[in-house]
């Protein structure tokens, strides 16, 4: 990195080469007061479940899995020998994301989005990607939304009961069981699940990062803490133990819930475009590009994760941003590219610090033969410019290199949807 561009950031605060190991230990600890009953940011949510032994056997499910943008609804058929057949998909707007809703409007909204799906089995698995309070029946309560969805009366509603009583207003006979899980919950089990024949693992995680950021993990029987082994979700996002650049409390202060979900607004595909737009609006503010192209930052207004995407893969490329310094000299489309490039390595640190803190806590790795599973989930973390492999190499250095604790990064086709069939016939 330039010291043009280091000096930028650490003028604002951003954390430039961010210690993996000391966010890994302030979210670990942060993990351990909620365990515990203390005040965290994360709410370390119980989920009264276990990944199975086995997959399930001639048994059929819907499954719906409401996201952070899309809302995806279909049929889960499971074979003789547990192989799993989709059918019937259909994949909507997620409710409350154009305009806040009131309860009645979004159960109903989501009741029209499955209608397809009536009478088809009798057992809804119902991927719920949002912080909620699990019960032991399996219904969730939510304790808020993320990612910009508005529907505030929905809030402290048991979703799956009240889920089932619109399907029954609506003549819906067969549906007995609603099944709530978080996506987290959902790759875990599918890790579990898609584990390959001869591979053994020590434990199991769940994460999450495309429009919003989280993990979940096997947390071990602690009488001290009195939980049975159980599968945990985190809520990383949530986590405020973080340093806020200026950019970031930018960005904050223009979301729907400003002071919540920090490190998801840091890090998140929701959030990841919005933060790269206002550090180039204000290295543009502060002169730091000629001039031709400071007008240019100027008008391209706001940016989404896709377009900054689209940039680092291709800064030379046909898309906005890089239309934008068409006719600048080379140091512009630098400087642009290597802050940009740090928000993302930030998100990279950030990735490896939740990853670790949950493999530390579930207690697993200690054997090169049996490692860490982690299920990995998200177009961000996937498709996002060097996030995975940085990542990857990140949680070589501490978590592997400092921690002496082995993983392996799995991921899965359809997980979200088989994990969610798997945790409803559970």
């Amino acid at each position: 990195m330039t010291t043009k561009a280091a000096s930028f950031l650490m003028r604002h605060n951003f954390p430039v080469g961010m210690d993996v190991g000391a966010a890994a230990g302030a979210i670990l600890n942060d993990m351990r007061q909620g365990l515990s009953g203390k005040k965290a940011g994360q709410d370390m949510i119980r989920t009264w479940m276990l990944p199975p032994s086995s997959r399930p056997k001639n048994e059929r499910v819907i499954v719906i899995d409401a996201g952070g943008t899309n809302f995806r609804s279909c049929l889960v058929s499971f074979d003789d020998d547990g192989c799993a057949a989709i059918s019937d998909f259909k994949k909507d707007k997620m409710p409350g994301v154009e305009r806040e809703l009131s309860k009645a409007e979004f159960f109903a909204q989501i009741a029209d989005n499955i209608e397809h799906l009536r009478d088809k089995a009798d057992k809804i698995g119902f991927c719920f990607s949002y912080s909620m309070k699990i019960t032991e029946d399996g219904d969730g309560i939510p304790n808020g939304f993320s990612k910009e969805v508005k529907a505030p009366e929905v809030i402290g509603v048991p979703v799956g009961k009240t889920l089932l009583e619109t399907l029954s207003a609506r003549g819906w006979k067969s549906v007995s069981r609603v099944t709530l899980l978080n996506d987290t919950v959902a790759a875990l089990l599918a890790g579990k699940a898609a584990t390959r024949a001869g591979a053994e693992y020590s434990a199991y995680i769940g994460f999450i990062l495309g429009t919003g950021m989280n993990a979940a993990y096997v947390q071990p029987a602690d009488s001290s803490l009195g939980i049975e082994k159980q599968i945990v979700v985190c809520e990383s996002g949530k986590c405020g133990d973080v340093p806020l650049s200026d950019f970031d409390k930018a960005v904050d202060a223009g979301t729907n819930i400003p002071g919540q979900y920090l490190l998801e607004k840091g890090c998140s595909g929701a959030y990841l475009g919005r933060l790269g737009g206002e550090m180039l609006s204000v290295a543009a503010s502060e002169g730091l590009f000629s001039d031709g192209a400071a007008q240019a930052v100027k008008a391209l207004g706001a940016i989404n994760t896709v377009e900054m995407n689209e940039f680092l893969h291709s800064p030379f490329g046909t898309g906005r941003i890089a239309a934008a310094f068409s006719g600048a000299c080379e140091d512009d489309r630098l400087f642009a590219c290597e802050i940009l490039d740090a928000a993302v390595d930030r998100t990279a640190r950030y990735a490896a610090a939740i990853l670790s803190a949950n493999a530390i806590q579930s207690g697993g790795g200690e054997s090169s033969l049996r490692p860490v599973a982690m299920l990995c989930n998200g177009t961000t973390f996937f498709k996002t410019y060097r996030l995975r492999e940085r990542t990857e190499a990140y949680l070589q250095e501490y978590l592997v290199g400092k921690c002496g604790i082995h993983f392996e990064i799995l991921c899965a086709d359809d997980d979200i949807t088989l994990g969610t069939a798997v945790g409803a016939l559970s």
